[in-house]
This record gives C-alpha cells, structure tokens and sequence, in this order.
C-alpha cells in the first residue's frame, strides 16, 4: 500500500485545530445529494430517464422514496419539472436536468470511475467514450493550466472574496 501525502493547507489554514469547515461546499453538496437514492437518481436522468415511475424503478425505491427525492432534488434546482401529456390521458410531469443538474456530472461519474477501479470484482460494466472518437472519458483533477494535479500537489487557501464577502455582510 502506498501512503501519500496530503494536500497543502495555507495560512490560517495550516494550523486544522484552529478552524471548523463550518461552511464547508462539500458537507452542503451532501446535504442535498448525500444519499444512495438521490446520486442513483441523477444518475438515471444523465441516462435519459424523466418519467417518476422509470425513477423508482429503475432506482429500486419506493414510490414515496422516489417522490421525496426527486421533490428535493427539484426543489434544489437540479431537476425540474416539464408538463406531458399522453394521448387520451391527464397531464402529468417529467424531471428534467437543469444546468446545475448537468454541472454535477463530473461528481457521478468520478464515483463511478472510483467504483470501477476498487469496487468491481473485474472489468467495469459500463464503458465511458466520446461520441464522435470513441475515446476512453476520464474524471481528472487538473489546473486551468490543464496540468494533472496530484493531491501532493493541490494547495487550500481561503478565498480572498469569501472573506471580503463575509466582512461585508457584518
């Protein structure tokens, strides 16, 4: 097993026992999208799913399981709601990604990478390509320099307009 390093803390950062993440976007992204349910849903509407009952099945809910998720997760912004209507039939609704839904993509599929990797007894079931190549997709860390970064190599600082922000608003 290899041991790395861990990522660099700057400033009063460095120093972990004198700071809570107490407005940490990590803990709120699972706030919202924390559980089994609410990840396997998005995961069903990156693949085309939008009607409720292809939701719960296809996730392995319950209905009442399957509505207060998508509910949350339209409530959010994530999804939203479009009217359709089937011949001779009511209206109904299907849950449709939003830009802040599609922005999550690289999170899912960077699980998914991850469970490929450690999780699977072999070769990954599903394949990820590009449509026009064919090429093998990847979820990587990189700098807008478009440098892989290695955690070694990534640096936590605060953020100068959180904080001008935050003083602001006192």
């Amino acid at each position: 097993m290899m041991f790395v390093m861990a990522a660099v803390m700057e400033g009063p950062l460095a120093d972990l026992s004198a700071w809570k993440p107490t407005e940490c976007s990590i803990a709120k992204a699972m706030d919202l999208i924390g559980t089994r349910s609410a990840i396997l849903i998005l995961r069903e509407a990156y693949y085309g799913t939008t009607r409720f009952d292809g939701f719960a099945a296809r996730v392995g809910i319950t209905d009442a399981a399957a509505s207060g998720q998508l509910r949350k997760l339209t409530e959010a912004g994530l999804l939203a709601k479009r009217p359709y209507q089937e011949s001779g039939k009511r209206t109904r609704h299907e849950y449709v990604l939003t830009d802040m839904g599609r922005d999550l993509l690289p999170v899912v599929l960077a699980l998914m990478q991850w469970g490929d990797a450690y999780l699977q007894p072999g070769p990954a079931p599903l394949l990820l390509v590009e449509e026009s190549s064919g090429a093998p997709v990847r979820v990587e860390v990189r700098s807008e320099t478009g440098r892989e970064i290695d955690l070694e190599e990534l640096r936590v600082r605060l953020n100068p307009e959180y904080s001008r922000a935050i003083r602001s608003a006192r």
